[in-house]
Formats: structure tokens, sequence, C-alpha cells
């Protein structure tokens, strides 16, 4: 599989503030039809991410982002192939992931965008392992 990181993300990246409320992601997503936010800070450096299934366990809306969002996204570099991205997401069992190019967040990638690959059959199926046969 030759398809890129860079191939299947979002490179246009809706992002939110640490003090940002929750009311606003939730508007901002609504709007944008997203289901993530980048979480960035005033020199737009990578500092969280939220999802609407982050958001839709506060119940109030003033509530700041920074305190419900991940602190620690996973990233990747654009670069990489995409079955890197589907095994980081499948092993840490996220949805989205931010991409990086030289630690700058230039898109975001989901499972949804992974599910191009099948509905546009741009992937490969590998052969069933065979058994090893034994010798008498």
């Amino acid at each position: 599989m030759n398809t890129k990181v860079s191939d299947l993300m979002a490179k246009t990246v809706v992002t939110a503030y640490p003090n940002d409320s929750v009311a606003d992601a939730l508007a901002k997503m609504e709007s944008e039809g997203i289901h993530a936010v980048p979480i960035v800070d005033g020199e737009d450096k990578l500092v969280g991410i939220v999802s609407t299934a982050d958001l839709a366990q506060v119940a109030d809306g003033t509530t700041p982002l920074r305190k419900v969002m991940s602190h620690h996204p996973h990233t990747i570099p654009e670069y990489n192939d995409i079955s890197a991205a589907a095994r980081l997401m499948r092993n840490r069992h996220v949805h989205h992931v931010l991409v990086t190019h030289e630690q700058k967040l230039v898109g975001i990638l989901s499972s949804f965008d992974l599910l191009k690959l099948v509905e546009d059959k741009r992937f490969t199926m590998k052969s069933a392992p065979t058994g090893k046969k034994r010798r008498p």
C-alpha cells in the first residue's frame, strides 16, 4: 500500500484554545461537521484534543476545554504510510490522530478517513497465513 497519511488527512484543521468553553467547542464541531478539535495555545503549539465523546460527558457548557481535553494527543508525521496511522489508532483505541510536519500541526486523520480506502478499494487484501506442514 503506497497511500500516505497526507493523502487522506483533512488539511484544513479547525482548532480551539484551552480557555474556550465546552459550549463553544460543541457549536464549532456542529457547524463544521467534525467530531474532534485539536487544542492549541496562543503560539499555535499543540497542547491537546477534545472529541464529541469527551464533551458529551460534561454537563456545564461553561467548563473550559483545558479541564476536559486529552493532554497528550496522538500524532503521526504526514509522510508515514496510512497503515502506521491505522495501527496507531487501533492499538490506542482512538478515532482521531493529529498529523504533523516538523512538529507543526498540518492535518487531522479520522477513522472515517481510513474508511475511504475501503470505499475506494485502494487497499490490498493480504493472503491468509498458511499453516506449517508437519513432517512425519
